[in-house]
């Protein structure tokens, strides 16, 4: 396994300082952003795209800090109803692609999308319930009319382009949130689509993150170390469906925490070890979105926490059996 790190967190360097910083630290591999909510304050993709001098200066500074990029990131919605948004989002995932291409990176991730209710709609409608019978109905003509297309042609579109996995973020929110809904579109898009496993998500809806990656053999493409707090008092009020702002720490149901201040060391170290179980040697890419820590003191937190449950070495022969 190697120890990474997704690049938001560093936005306050420049991005040869940041690949500096994260050399000291010991950290082997860093995800990137390259557009959507990831942004791209690293990772222009229009200043390296056909620019081999770019491209090569871009290498270097990783070469020479021993940094990998594990994976382009670029998170949007381009099954968003409104077309101007759409767009947007899908033009930055296929410019992110190319950027990909250009760096030699063969994994992308983002989000599934939502649509909307019909052809008119003005805002996504992420469907969670089966009844009333509408619910249903919007959740079908979905995944026919808009999911499953649109997937088919951006993964024909990532494969002509050396993307070999296009690894979704299961976040609520979106069409795919959990393992059953990540497997689905899978199936009907082919083993291009996988998953960027991040806990964080799951925790919170109930799911067991090491029965999760159980059911996910063979479909984990990346991984986001981050971590969430239950907060048992206002979820025994008010359940674990939860808008308020993510600021409001104190009165939420859960919030995001860096590795180790949500769960601790055994429950992470299950996590990793199925994750070692069923074959993934993949990066463990810290995302940092702690409201209680800055960015420095999360970040170096989960590096030192991270660095004592990763299992970096292949076991070799069991020698005692």
């Amino acid at each position: 396994m190697k120890l990474g790190v997704m690049n938001p967190v560093l936005n306050a360097y420049g991005f040869e300082d940041a690949i500096k910083y994260l050399a000291s630290l010991g950290v082997d591999c860093i995800e990137i952003g390259a557009g959507g909510y990831p942004g791209d304050m690293h990772l222009k993709p229009e200043e390296i795209i056909g620019k081999p001098d770019k491209i090569a200066a871009y290498k270097k500074i990783l070469s020479e800090n021993n940094i990998e990029i594990s994976a382009i990131s670029c998170h949007g919605n381009p099954l968003h109803p409104q077309k101007e948004i759409a767009d947007k989002f899908h033009n930055e995932f296929k410019n992110a692609i190319l950027a990909a291409e250009a760096l030699g990176v063969d994994t992308i991730i983002g989000f599934s999308g939502c649509p909307g209710d019909c052809e008119n709609s003005m805002y996504p409608n992420w469907v969670t319930c089966p009844w009333p019978e509408d619910f249903g109905k919007i959740l079908n003509w979905q995944w026919k009319e808009k999911v499953i297309p649109y997937w088919k042609e951006m993964s024909k579109f990532a494969k002509e382009h050396g993307i070999k996995k296009i690894a979704f973020e299961m976040h609520p929110g979106f069409v795919v949130y959990n393992p059953e809904t990540l497997l689905k579109l899978r199936e009907a898009v082919g083993d291009i689509i996988g998953a960027n496993f991040d806990p964080s998500h799951l925790f919170w809806q109930g799911i067991d993150p090491k029965e999760a990656i159980r059911a996910l053999k063979g479909a984990i493409y990346h991984f986001h170390a981050k971590d969430t707090l239950i907060d048992e008092n206002n979820c025994k009020v008010n359940g674990v469906l939860d808008n308020k702002s993510y600021g409001d720490i104190l009165n939420r149901s859960w919030v995001f925490r860096t590795v180790g201040y949500g769960h601790g060391k055994d429950v992470w170290n299950d996590i990793i070890s199925m994750l070692k179980t069923i074959g993934y040697d993949g990066a463990i890419s810290i995302e940092h979105e702690d409201g209680l820590m800055s960015p420095k003191e999360g970040l170096e937190k989960a590096i030192t926490f991270l660095k004592e449950v990763l299992i970096y070495e292949n076991p070799g022969q069991m020698w005692w059996a």
